[in-house]
């Protein structure tokens, strides 16, 4: 297993990457607030470049690629927010992309991913299939493996939400990051614990697809099917070996949500504060809001609202109560 990623690898990433991606806002929601019991942050990485986070991960470990390796092009898998990052991130650095999705993919993200340069593969049934075809097909054409967020350098890069967090709301003592694979719940406690080591982080996955839950309770990753949750962007076919380790030392807990709780989760964003976020980044939210998380008497919470990549037929369905 490649280390786990330091506070000074995470400083140095957000060097590396300064001026390829946004600082993203941090705004205060006194409905939440006054919902959940303590002042509320919400971290827009909706705002960053392709709609979410995922860029400044995949800026920092294209920027490390050697002369040979940026010749030789990258793969990656993704249901799609990755998928574009390292789309974006190729097109900026002058290096091929090809990325592997499920076939059932959301058409708006293959198409963004096409959009910004790559070459899209949908020929796999699901994530755990396209997880195999990526590492047979970087063993036969040498294509370097770009992982969603097994890579201490993505890990690394992803950790600057949580930097940007202790600087722009130095009284939030308890942090909630949504988990897919866990490069950014992994890279935020890096940062956060590094500078506040009395905050807590804590972690929120869909029931149906909780890759992190599964492996802290196990003592170690557990390869799985993920159901089809709403949370498309959060479906992991296997928790991260760096996050796991990460997780496993600096995560307080690490929290299921349903569907209809991160439904509830959505509307409430985009009903009172405004933000037109996508399912997977409303579950630090529908936490909240369903008492998963006990946050009376803190002196602040941050929540990272990860993405808005949605269609905006699935937003109708869910925002009318439809689905």
């Amino acid at each position: 297993m490649a280390d786990a990623p330091t506070l000074n690898d995470v400083q140095a990433a957000a060097e590396a990457i300064a001026g390829h991606v946004h600082r993203t806002p941090m705004l205060t929601s006194a409905t939440l607030a006054e919902r959940c019991g303590a002042p509320v942050w919400l971290k827009a990485e909706l705002f960053q470049r392709i709609g979410a986070f995922k860029p400044r991960g995949a800026f920092n470990r294209l920027r490390a690629l050697t002369p040979d390796e940026r010749a030789l092009g990258t793969i990656t898998i993704s249901a799609g927010n990755h998928a574009q990052a390292l789309a974006l991130a190729a097109r900026d650095e002058g290096v091929d992309a090809l990325v592997l999705m499920p076939a059932d993919a959301s058409p708006a993200k293959v198409a963004a991913a096409r959009g910004y340069g790559a070459t899209v593969d949908l020929e796999s049934a699901d994530s755990m299939e396209a997880l195999e075809r990526m590492r047979t097909i970087a063993a036969e054409t040498g294509r370097v493996i770009v992982h969603p967020y097994d890579d201490p350098l993505i890990v690394a890069g992803q950790g600057t939400v949580g930097l940007e967090i202790v600087e722009d709301a130095p009284d939030a003592d308890t942090v909630i990051v949504p988990i897919g694979g866990g490069g950014l719940i992994a890279g935020m406690a890096t940062a956060v614990k590094g500078l506040r080591p009395d905050a807590r982080v804590i972690g929120v996955e869909p029931e149906l697809s909780c890759a992190m839950r599964t492996a802290l309770d196990a003592g170690h990753p557990v390869p799985a099917v993920p159901g089809p949750t709403i949370a498309d962007a959060l479906r992991s076919p296997v928790a991260g070996t760096i996050a796991l380790e990460v997780c496993s030392r600096l995560v307080d807990d690490v929290v299921l949500v349903s569907d209809e709780e991160i439904r509830e989760g959505m509307r409430f964003l985009y009903e009172r504060a405004k933000l037109a976020c996508e399912p997977g980044a409303a579950v630090g939210t529908a936490a909240l809001l369903a008492g998963r998380i006990d946050v009376s008497g803190s002196a602040g919470v941050a929540l990272v609202i990860s993405g808005g990549n949605v269609s905006p037929q699935l937003a109708a369905e869910i925002l009318s109560g439809a689905r």
